[in-house]
Formats: C-alpha cells, sequence, structure tokens
C-alpha cells in the first residue's frame, strides 16, 4: 500500500470496543473492525485509528496495560466463523449460559464479556488439544513455531498470566510470595515446585499463548485485508506500563519503579479537584532510559516491531514523555491522602519528595537542552525501528519549545489541532499553513466531541455573564474561522456548521485528516474524561451498528464525500 505524504488522505479515530455490529458479543472486535474496514473504504475513507489493544489491567483502559506487546482478549471474535478450533455446538451451548442479548444492547460489560470469551477461548484451545495436537497437524506446527519465535516475550507474560490465575487475577505482586515476583525468581520456583503444580501451571501458560496466537493471527490477517481495500490502521503505543504489569515482572531493572508517572496541572483536564491541583497521578512506573540504553533499548524496539506486524502506522501517546515526563513519590492509591496537604506537608510524607518533572524541568537553558538532548535520542531510536513516516506523535498538552522542532528534524508527523494552534495575533493558525508532516483533527478521545462543545459554547452565549457569553462567543469564531467558514454567531449546532468544520479541517494542509468517528456523524457519545474515576470511562458504546450508518446519514455522508474528493483527500476504494 503506498503511504506518502505526497497523498493527502482522511481518516476515523475509534475506540474498538465502541463498535457495535449485528453479531458482536459485547464489544467491538477484531470481525467489527473488518466491517468497519469495508464501510471505510467504500467512504473514500483512506485510515482507521484505534485506541491501544494491549492487554488491559484492572481498570479497563486501554492505556493502563498489562503488556506492551500481548493482546487484549476481549478484541478477539470468539464465534466459529473467526475461530477455526471452536465448534458452531460449543458456541452455542456457552452462549446459552450467558444473557449475550442483554451484553449486546448494553455499554460495555467488562466482567460479562471477559467470562463468555474466555470460556469460548477455552473451548476451543480444548478442541485444538484433541484434534491439531496430537495429530501434528500443520497448524499445531505453526502455533509451535510461533511460541519459538514469540519466546523472548511470551514466555515471561504467560508466566505472570499462569500466576494472576493462582492468585485469583490479584495483580498485586508485592502481596505474591516472594519467589513469584519476578520472572527469574519465578522460572527458579517452578523447577522446585510438585509436578502436579508445575504441570497445572505450564498447561496455563500453552492456553495463554493459544491465546495470543489466536490474536496475533487475526489481527494480521486483519492488517493484510485491509491493505487489500486501501484503508491503513494506525495503532496506539501508550508511554506507559502498569505497575503489575508482565513487563515490571520480566525485567524491573529497566523500570524506575519510586516514582509514578502523570502529568501536571493542567485547566483543560481539571477533572476533580486532586487534577486542579496536583495534576494527574496515572500509576505507571517510570522507565529508567540509562538502564535501557546499555542494551540499545532492546525492550522498545521489540516491542514496536512486534506491533509493526498488525499496524501500518503507529501513533506514540504522550510525545513530551520522552523529553520530560512528570512523576509523583506517591502511588494513585494514596492521592485522596495528599489532596488537603500543602507542598510542605506533603514533603513531610514522602521524605522531602515532591511531583516533579524528570529527568528535569525546564526552568534553564541548561535543563531544556538536557531534555531536548533525551527526546531526540529516543525517537531517533524510534525512527530506526518504524522509518519517520510511519509514527504520529501526540504532541498536545503543555509543549516546551523544544519539543516540534525536535520532531520536525527528525521528520515525525505532530499534532494539529486548530483550535489549539494559535498565530501571533491571537486566531488560529490557517491550515493550508499546516506542515505536510501533520495530523489534523478536532479532538481525540480525551476531549469533548464537537457537538458536545458547540453546544456548551452556543449556551454560554445566552448567559447573562457577559465575559462568559464573550468568550464562547470568541471560541466560536476561532474555529470557524479556521474552517473559513462564513455564518453569523452566535447559532445553535446544526448541518451547516457539522459540515463546514469538516470541510476546513479536510482542506487543511496536513498529510492526514482524522475525525474522531463521533465527529465525522456530529454526535455527542464520548468514552473517557482524563482525570476523573469513572465507570463511565471506556464503557460507551456507539448507539448505531456499523450495517446502519449508510442508511442514518445517507445526505451526509455523500456530502462528506464530496468535500473529501474537493480537497483531493478520497481514496478510491480497491475490491477485497
Amino acid at each position: 500500500m503506498e503511504l506518502t505524504a505526497d497523498r493527502k488522505l482522511a481518516g476515523i479515530l475509534v475506540p474498538l470496543f465502541a463498535l457495535r455490529t449485528e453479531r458482536d458479543l459485547g464489544i467491538g472486535d477484531t470481525e467489527s473492525l473488518k466491517e468497519l474496514v469495508d464501510w471505510c473504504a467504500s467512504r473514500g475513507l483512506g485510515l482507521i485509528q484505534v485506541l491501544p489493544i494491549n492487554e488491559t489491567a484492572g481498570d479497563n483502559s486501554p492505556y493502563n496495560i498489562l503488556s506492551s506487546i500481548a493482546l487484549e482478549p476481549t478484541t478477539v471474535a470468539t464465534n466459529p466463523r473467526a475461530l477455526r478450533d471452536l465448534s458452531a455446538k460449543d458456541f452455542k451451548k456457552i452462549c446459552a449460559h450467558h444473557d449475550v442479548p442483554a451484553l449486546r444492547t448494553s455499554s460495555v460489560n467488562y466482567h460479562g464479556v471477559r467470562m463468555l470469551k474466555h470460556e469460548l477461548l477455552e473451548a476451543a484451545w480444548q478442541n485444538f488439544c484433541t484434534v491439531q495436537i496430537p495429530k501434528k497437524t500443520k497448524r499445531a506446527k505453526n502455533f509451535l513455531t510461533w511460541k519459538k519465535s514469540n519466546e523472548s516475550w511470551l514466555e515471561p507474560y504467560t508466566l505472570f498470566r499462569a500466576l494472576l490465575r493462582l492468585h485469583n487475577e490479584n495483580g498485586d505482586v508485592a502481596l505474591w510470595p516472594k519467589q513469584q515476583r519476578t520472572f527469574s525468581s519465578a522460572q527458579q520456583w517452578l523447577i522446585s515446585v510438585s509436578p502436579y503444580l508445575g504441570s497445572q501451571v505450564r498447561a496455563l501458560q500453552d492456553f495463554f499463548s493459544y491465546v495470543q496466537w489466536i490474536a496475533f493471527n487475526q489481527w494480521s490477517d486483519l492488517k493484510s485485508y485491509a491493505e487489500q481495500r486501501g484503508v491503513a490502521l494506525v495503532g496506539d503505543v501508550p508511554v506507559g506500563v502498569s505497575i503489575q504489569s508482565a513487563d515490571v515482572f520480566a525485567e524491573p531493572e529497566i523500570f524506575d519503579l519510586t516514582r509514578s508517572a502523570g502529568a501536571p496541572p493542567e485547566k483543560v483536564f481539571a477533572a476533580d479537584p486532586f487534577t486542579a491541583k496536583w495534576g494527574q497521578n496515572w500509576g505507571f512506573p517510570l522507565y529508567d532510559w540509562s538502564a535501557m540504553e546499555k542494551n540499545n533499548y532492546a525492550w522498545w524496539r521489540r516491542r514496536l516491531r512486534v506491533a509493526q506486524e498488525i499496524f501500518h502506522f503507529l501513533r506514540v501517546d504522550h510525545a513530551l514523555g520522552f523529553f520530560r515526563i512528570y512523576s509523583f513519590p506517591w502511588r494513585p492509591e494514596r492521592n485522596a491522602e495528599f489532596l488537603p496537604l500543602s507542598e510542605e506537608e506533603a514533603k513531610n510524607r514522602t521524605g522531602g519528595k515532591l511531583p516533579q518533572f524528570i529527568p528535569c524541568d525546564d526552568s534553564n537553558p541548561d535543563n531544556q537542552e538536557v531534555n531536548r538532548l533525551q527526546g531526540h535520542r529516543l525517537f531517533r531510536m524510534i525512527a530506526e525501528e518504524l522509518g519517520n513516516h510511519h509514527i504520529l506523535a501526540e504532541d498536545l498538552g503543555e509543549l516546551s519549545p523544544y519539543v516540534r522542532p525536535t520532531l520536525q528534524a527528525l521528520e515525525i508527523p505532530g499534532y494539529k489541532i486548530p483550535q489549539w494552534e494559535i498565530a501571533s495575533d491571537g486566531w488560529p493558525i490557517p491550515g493550508r499553513d499546516y506542515p505536510r508532516l501533520s495530523l489534523a483533527t478536532y479532538a481525540t478521545h480525551d476531549h469533548p466531541p464537537l457537538h458536545a462543545l458547540w453546544d456548551e459554547w452556543f449556551t454560554d452565549t445566552q448567559s447573562e455573564d457577559g465575559d462568559k457569553a464573550q468568550k464562547a462567543l470568541r471560541h466560536m469564531q476561532e474555529i470557524t474561522r479556521f474552517a473559513e467558514m462564513n455564518v453569523a454567531l452566535p447559532a445553535p449546532w446544526s448541518d451547516e456548521i457539522h459540515e463546514g468544520l469538516l470541510r476546513g479541517l479536510f482542506a487543511c494542509n496536513s498529510w492526514l485528516a482524522i475525525n474522531m468517528f463521533t465527529d465525522l456523524f456530529g454526535t455527542s457519545e464520548r468514552f473517557n474524561v482524563p482525570g476523573s474515576a469513572s465507570t463511565q470511562n471506556w464503557t460507551a458504546r456507539f448507539p448505531i451498528p456499523i450495517h446502519e450508518w449508510n442508511a442514518r446519514w445517507p445526505q451526509k455522508l455523500e456530502h462528506i464525500a464530496t468535500m473529501m474528493n474537493e480537497t483531493g483527500r478520497y481514496r478510491q476504494s480497491t475490491k477485497s
């Protein structure tokens, strides 16, 4: 597939879990995404961007991952059409013990979905063990070959998952017996246990290996299918891994486990008092870059190479964190304890430590140079593995002055959010002046959808508070000025407003113009509110299944196709 900056593209961003199809099992999966590939190919869209698909830790956030490589089992399509080792009889029998209609119609019930898919995968595995392995079939040999070629990450991952199962999925490794807390010590422990327990652990490892084999096969097949249809897949590389991850279990020496990664206080995402006062405490351990450098960043290079097997582009999350990252000297579980404290009171509880940037802040030129050199070194390494133009750097937030020049020097595309790209005259930079090597979008998964944002502005323009009304009007003026729209403001949301904003984004000079799929349709669903702990985060599902999209918005979609064609972004469909 030809993917060069000479040819502008349009795409959509979708949280995979939110996709709804006729036959899903309560969550979007590889089969759902295949249906979306067909839809995008038929509508001239050349890109599909998804949130991270790594296996998640306990809170279901796609950015809190249990493994930097292993794929989330709920993304696997677990019906007999997609899962060859699962019989129709087993599928029907297992589904009968679950309320599948309720799973399909509700928001994502992760517990229910995981239980169902796990049973289906176990049934497939048992059939595989009964039919394929004893007969030493080509399929069984392929599985063994895959296990061997992925041994470096698969062996520690599957042992970690097996131990998790033995500890009833309690990921607090500090509560495990000492000899089980790291991969090296757990290997020695496994040699010493009884034959029965040893065989039990190894059987679990084989099962988890099988699940990953199925997952990677489905995703790599999906990549090939998307290529045939002329659609590129964009993956997402989270900036951190969970402290309760297979990676920390396998190589604790390459992490700084004394501090917790996060982000400084920001007005935009001040969703709760703690975030407003101290910032976001994500809970991820920091990387020990010095330790990683000793083996030429082998952990990162392996992670990127594997991700390339299933994606055409990779979005590198929180690019600023590779230059310098904000961190806390306490875990998120203690946030409530520190909320009411002053800085001095906090120091008394941490031995004098406070949240700070690592390696250093940007308070003077020397510090800035230290941070710049680190970021340049790390993104150069990433570019060596992926190629400059196959990386998308999420360079958003409170950026330091050296971040974008460094990325531009390495020819790595960054983000352009029009309402944040302000020129010296106080108005948004015209889209025609965006660098070609960039990605333009109005919103990421963390932002309110355009429709909801506009409704909020319009409501505020009607306020008796003059300052509030004027500020909201200014927001409307800025975004419509970027889109070069001729519209009387203030005005309520309408198809005219919506399509004018889309046209403005498509018309910009950026190589890639990607809309959150809710923004493409002009709906108001939201999937995450940063800095907030809510059961609504990562659970919302789009109410309309993919096969109904064309019938639901026929005229709007025709107008969008015309806009993409007129702005040089329409990608002609190729047949599967």
